[in-house]
């Protein structure tokens, strides 16, 4: 089969290579891959800047998440069979969907939303199961209460307002004056401009923040949070209660607590509890995040769709920061 790899750590372009098909254990099904989305971590596993986290075998398939067709079953499988329309958020050790065929385990999968296309369901797993458990797992996330999502028209910005206004809260979030009108029509009730307008200065006793940027916008994301408020991030530095939840040892827990002294003494100093988050794949949150979808609660965002073939373009565009919503790569 055809594969998109990198053969190590850094920013070479991918390289297209023929791999063969994947083997698959009992609990698994084997996919066609349609249609695979871009997001943020492909950079982040390419430049190696997760390493700390994941550890990876070169040369390596890159992409996070996928839609397809179920073409093989395991002898154990039992929600899945031949011919089904699926999408999914692969488990970290077995990521790569750059490629036509993937086998990943049945807990991680869902049935497709009816009313997507492929390239369109391709665009939600990763964004929505991050979402998902930032607002509702980590924050509780309430009707009524206050929350401010940064980037709104990023991919995960713009389920994530989505996902909210679904919760009943009342939002805010950081764009351009560019992605002003996205986030509004996505329903965004206060939208300020990051580039002419300080977040910090506007906004004050806030219940939460779902911070995608890291470094200063999250170190400043503590000005406007309430006592007791909840701050989530995917772009901060993992704190020691991260790393101990996540296994990583005594020496890692060491580590990742020296380098986010500062964020423990803001988490501290505002009374407010800092999170971070790494997003785990499941199958039964993207069944929920599906019937948002069919129902018209939730739509996807999608900027553009680029072929297999021009996947580096796409890379390098997702990377430029221009995107609103997602990126697709369309595989079949």
């Amino acid at each position: 089969m055809k594969a998109l790899v990198i053969d190590k750590y850094g920013k070479a372009p991918m390289r297209l290579t023929e791999i063969p098909t994947p083997e698959m254990n009992d609990y698994e099904v084997l996919a066609e891959i349609h249609a695979a989305s871009i997001n943020p971590i492909d950079f982040k596993i390419r430049d190696g800047k997760v390493k700390m986290l994941l550890k990876y075998e070169m040369p390596l398939i890159l992409g996070n998440d996928f839609s397809g067709v179920v073409i093989k079953v395991g002898k154990k499988v039992t929600r899945f069979k031949v011919g089904d329309e699926i999408y999914a958020r692969p488990r970290k050790n077995k990521i790569g969907t750059f490629t036509e065929y993937i086998s990943v385990h049945e807990d991680d999968v869902a049935l497709k939303p009816k009313n997507l296309s492929f390239e369109e369901a391709a665009s939600i797993p990763l964004i929505g199961l991050t979402s998902y458990q930032a607002l509702h797992d980590i924050m509780q996330l309430r009707k009524g209460q206050k929350i401010l999502i940064h980037a709104g028209s990023g991919g995960v910005g713009t389920f994530a307002i989505q996902l909210a206004k679904v919760m009943g809260a009342i939002v805010a979030t950081t764009a351009s004056e560019a992605g002003a009108n996205l986030v509004t029509s996505l329903g965004a009730d206060e939208v300020i401009n990051y580039k002419t307008e300080k977040f910090e200065d506007i906004l004050k006793n806030y219940d939460a923040v779902f911070d995608t940027i890291g470094g200063q916008t999250l170190e400043k994301s503590f000005n406007i949070i309430k006592d007791g408020g909840k701050i989530v991030s995917v772009s901060g530095t993992p704190n020691a209660r991260f790393a101990k939840e996540y296994g990583s040892g005594l020496f890692k827990t060491l580590l990742f607590s020296v380098a986010s002294h500062k964020l423990t003494s803001l988490e501290k100093k505002h009374r407010a509890q800092y999170s971070f988050l790494f997003m785990k794949p499941s199958g039964d949150q993207l069944r929920i995040i599906a019937d948002f979808i069919e129902s018209g609660k939730i739509t996807p965002v999608i900027d553009r769709i680029f072929l297999f073939e021009d996947a580096q373009k796409a890379m390098e565009y997702v990377e430029s920061g221009r995107a609103k919503g997602k990126v697709i790569l369309k595989i079949k």
